[in-house]
């Protein structure tokens, strides 16, 4: 599985000024590093089921079924397939193409199951942070700050309680647009003990 080991200490991403994963969708190096998440996965599936020659038979099969497959590789299945309506890789086209739509909600049948040395979520909440930077229009602009900047915590087996993250939620939409990005970086680094 690619990514940071649990336990390990975020990295900084010399890009965005960031910790890495965390500068995505912006960084162009933070967002390759949010894709190798699935693309990894995917490469071990391929090889798993011997499908080197047909690797869009696979992601179709996959896609098909997503319930049965775990959630990185439905991710990483739906981005080797054509959406009819956007033209680009299935579900990760603007909200309101239907078919990126459809599938965007479908990825969400897959399979989670946390890491081992995580607390219980955690991978629910990798997941969750994961969709939305790689399909940035399904949220706000805030809710997309918190889940970018929370990412590179979370990958590292992290996990803020409910209340935390509901606080951080809300102080990031009370903060002033213009202070928005570093009220938001300040209060994930005392929330996960950088700062």
């Amino acid at each position: 599985m690619a990514g940071p080991q649990v336990g390990e200490a975020p990295r900084w991403c010399a890009g965005c000024g960031w910790y890495a994963y965390g500068g995505a969708p912006g960084c162009a190096a933070c967002a390759r590093l949010v894709d190798a998440l699935s693309a990894d996965a995917w490469a071990e599936c391929v090889r798993r089921w011997g499908a080197e020659g047909d690797e869009a038979g696979l992601a179709g099969m996959i896609a098909d079924e997503p319930d049965r497959h775990v959630w990185r590789v439905v991710d990483a299945a739906l981005d080797r397939l054509g959406c009819p309506g956007c033209g680009g890789p299935l579900g990760r086209g603007p909200v309101g193409c239907a078919p990126c739509d459809r599938a965007h909600g479908y990825r969400y049948a897959a399979v989670e199951t946390d890491r081992p040395g995580v607390p219980p979520g955690n991978e629910h909440a990798v997941r969750v942070n994961v969709s939305v930077v790689r399909r940035p229009g399904t949220a706000s602009a805030g809710e997309l700050l918190v889940r970018r900047l929370t990412l590179p915590f979370l990958l590292v087996g992290l996990l803020p309680s409910t209340g935390q993250a509901q606080r951080l939620g809300a102080l990031v939409r009370g903060a002033p647009s213009a202070r928005r990005e570093e009220t938001a970086r300040r209060a994930v680094e005392e929330l996960f003990g950088r700062g």
